[in-house]
């Protein structure tokens, strides 16, 4: 059995660079337990898999496929990176012929739209509720200890724990901070949390580029230590931004890259697409 992969590097335009996903493309029934050796051989963070709907679907025609993503340890129900590859492989190495592909997920159908300078998805919002903080107490401060939180909040759709950090710090400080993930599996073993987001709200107007939020994501429980950008965790951010500054629109930064929100229909628009460097 042969099986297409490629290795695209999302949010670059440069090989070797960006946030590194594979892409399998599937054009028959994959017995289920390969998907998660792939992926462990794979070791990236996300590997994921197009599979045709129907019998009759091609890859270069059809404008409808399934998609899933697999970390090294287990499937996630959402990625926003692997999409993104997905979408570049589709349409810049094989040639699909759609200006917009629709992949159905364990999320829902999420759309990928080309546009002349990138790709737009179409992702879901998913609220944040306030939590107690005697409840995390210690998976926060196992994670970045004495820091001072502004904020907490839970997203029960996607398991993930929100945490602000305060507003005195700037962006260098959230960038550069240490954060212990080694003992988070040991100080939360509940299955409530599966991924963890700190935060921080952007720079003050008058700044060379202003941003509204800062952010890094954490997912030891699904096998990832740190993910340098994910979209997944962008569609718990992007509500809770909103809600906090009032904006429809707003602009994001992880350590690696930008992202633009257009809101209430949740868009990631990504001005740079994927330098897709590796065919296996």
């Amino acid at each position: 059995m042969k099986l297409p992969i490629f290795i695209a590097d999302a949010f670059t335009a440069k090989a070797f660079r960006g946030n590194p996903a594979a892409v399998c493309l599937l054009e028959n029934k994959l017995d289920e337990d390969m998907h998660q050796k792939i992926a462990k051989e794979m070791n990236l963070s996300e590997t994921a898999f197009i599979r045709k709907l129907h019998p009759t679907d091609n890859f270069t025609q059809s404008s409808r496929f399934g998609l899933r993503w697999f970390t090294p340890a287990c499937e996630v129900p959402l990625c926003g990176h692997a999409t993104l590859a997905s979408a570049a492989v589709l349409f810049h190495k094989i040639k699909n012929v759609n200006s917009t592909l629709t992949f159905v997920t364990l999320s829902g159908e999420l759309r990928a739209k080309r546009e002349e300078d990138g790709i737009v998805l179409d992702f879901p919002l998913y609220p944040a509720h306030p939590q107690d903080f005697h409840e995390v107490e210690d998976l926060i401060k196992t994670a970045i200890g004495d820091t001072l939180v502004q904020d907490i909040c839970y997203s029960p759709d996607t398991r993930k724990l929100l945490v602000r950090l305060s507003d005195t710090y700037n962006r260098s400080f959230l960038e550069n901070l240490k954060v212990n993930t080694q003992n988070l599996l040991q100080v939360e073993n509940t299955g409530k949390v599966k991924g963890l987001i700190l935060t921080l709200k952007g720079e003050p107007d008058g700044q060379a580029q202003v941003f509204d939020f800062y952010s890094r994501y954490f997912a030891p429980w699904l096998g990832v230590a740190e993910d340098p950008v994910t979209g997944s965790a962008h569609t718990v951010l992007g509500s809770y931004w909103s809600q906090q500054l009032g904006k429809k629109n707003m602009h994001g930064r992880t350590a690696l890259f930008q992202f633009f929100f257009y809101l209430p229909n949740f868009k990631l628009v990504f001005l740079l697409i994927c330098a897709i460097h590796l065919k296996m």
